[in-house]
C-alpha cells in the first residue's frame, strides 16, 4: 500500500495572509528537496494569487462558481488528479477567504480518497485588526464566517499582531479560545512562523470537523443552493450538508483594455468604500514598464513588480459586501477614458 499524501488546508478570511503563508510553506518544502503541490480556489474569474506561486509547483485552480457545488462536487476529483499526475510529497489546499472550510473538509475527506490522502492540518490565518473590528458585531455574517473558520482549525495563526495593542491582543486570544479550546494560537507578523509545524500532527482533524459541522447545523448555517444560475437540484440530505457562507459577498472582475495611470488608480483605491474590503489585480500602468501584482486588504494597498510566466490580462477583482457596483464600474471606466 502506497503512503498517503499529507494534505494541509489553509483557510482564513479575505486578506488575512493565506497566500503569504502558502508561498513561505512552498519555499520551505522546496529547500528540503521535496515536491509540494497546490489546489487553489478563488471566488473571482481569475486566480491572481496563483501568480505568486512558482511555476515549478504543480497547481490546480478552481475558479468562480458556487462554492457548495463546485468545491464539494469536484474537489475530490481535482485532488486525486493532481496527485496522480504529479506525485507530490505534500498538498496545500488554499480556500477562498469567503468559504466556510467545512465545505472543503467535506471534499478532502471524500471516502474515495481516504486511501490516498491524509488530512494533516487545517490552519486558519486570522487578521488581528480585522478580527478585532468584526468582533464588534458578532451577529454579522462576516464575523460568523470568521468564527467558523476558527472553529475548524487545528492550528491558528493570529497574523498582523503588530497592528493591535498588547491589551487588545490578549482579548482577541481569549475570544479565539472561546471558539476553539484546543488549537495552538501562533502570533505572527506577515505570517513569519516556524514552518516545521507543517511536519507535525496538528491534533484531531476529524474531531474539529465534527464539532464545527455540528455547530454549523445547530446555528442553522446549512442552506440549500438557491443560486438562480444553477439548474440542478439538491436532495434533502444534501441541503442539510450545504454551508452557503459566501452569499452575502459580492465579487466584481474588471478587465482593462488599455494601460492606466498609476497615481489615478491609487487615488481610486484610496477612496473605496468600506464595503469593499479586498481587491487584487494584475495591472499595466501607462507610466511604468513592468506589470504589477496589486493587493488591497482593509485600507492597505501593496504593489509587487512581476514578470508573468504567460500572457495575462490586465484585470482587477473587487470583493466586498453589498457595495455600489455601478459606481465602481463607472470610476474604473473613467481611468481608461
Amino acid at each position: 500500500m502506497k503512503k498517503a499524501i499529507p494534505v494541509h488546508i489553509l483557510t482564513g478570511f479575505l486578506g488575512s495572509g493565506k497566500t503569504t503563508l502558502l508561498t513561505r510553506a512552498l519555499d520551505y518544502y522546496k529547500l528540503r528537496s521535496m515536491k509540494p503541490a497546490v489546489l487553489m480556489n478563488e471566488l473571482g474569474e481569475v486566480n491572481l494569487d496563483g501568480m505568486l506561486v512558482d511555476e515549478e509547483v504543480p497547481m490546480t485552480e478552481m475558479l468562480g462558481g458556487c462554492i457548495c457545488c463546485t468545491v464539494r462536487g469536484d474537489l475530490g476529483m481535482e485532488l486525486k488528479q493532481l496527485i496522480d499526475e504529479h506525485q507530490p510529497d505534500v498538498v496545500f489546499v488554499e480556500c477562498t477567504g469567503a468559504a466556510n472550510p467545512i465545505e472543503v473538509l467535506d471534499g478532502v475527506t471524500d471516502a474515495s480518497l481516504l486511501t490516498e490522502v491524509e488530512l494533516q492540518s487545517v490552519i486558519t490565518v486570522v487578521d488581528a485588526l480585522q478580527f478585532s473590528e468584526r468582533a464588534v458585531n458578532a451577529k454579522s455574517k462576516t464575523f460568523r464566517l470568521m468564527a467558523d473558520q476558527i472553529r475548524c482549525a487545528t492550528r491558528i495563526i493570529l497574523n498582523k499582531i503588530d497592528l493591535v495593542p498588547p491589551t487588545e491582543l490578549t482579548r482577541l486570544e481569549a475570544l479565539i479560545r472561546e471558539l476553539n479550546e484546543v488549537a495552538p494560537i501562533i502570533g505572527a507578523v506577515k505570517c513569519e512562523i516556524d514552518l516545521s509545524l507543517f511536519d507535525q500532527q496538528g491534533g484531531s482533524v476529524e474531531a474539529r470537523y465534527r464539532e464545527a459541522h455540528q455547530h454549523s447545523e445547530a446555528c442553522g448555517h446549512g442552506e440549500t443552493c438557491n443560486h438562480p444560475d444553477h439548474s440542478h437540484e439538491h436532495s434533502a440530505e444534501d441541503a442539510h450538508a450545504h454551508h452557503h457562507s459566501h452569499e452575502h459577498v459580492m465579487v466584481y472582475t474588471h478587465y482593462f483594455q488599455v494601460p492606466i495611470d498609476s497615481e489615478q488608480f491609487e487615488a481610486l483605491i484610496g477612496r473605496l468604500p468600506q464595503e469593499i474590503y479586498r481587491a487584487k489585480g494584475i495591472l499595466r500602468f501607462s507610466d511604468t514598464v513592468n506589470p504589477f501584482l496589486f493587493q488591497y486588504a482593509y485600507r492597505e494597498m501593496d504593489f509587487i513588480k512581476i514578470t508573468p510566466k504567460e500572457n495575462v490580462p490586465s484585470v482587477a477583482v473587487f470583493i466586498g459586501e453589498h457595495f455600489d457596483k455601478a459606481r465602481l464600474v463607472a470610476e474604473l471606466a473613467a481611468l481608461e477614458a
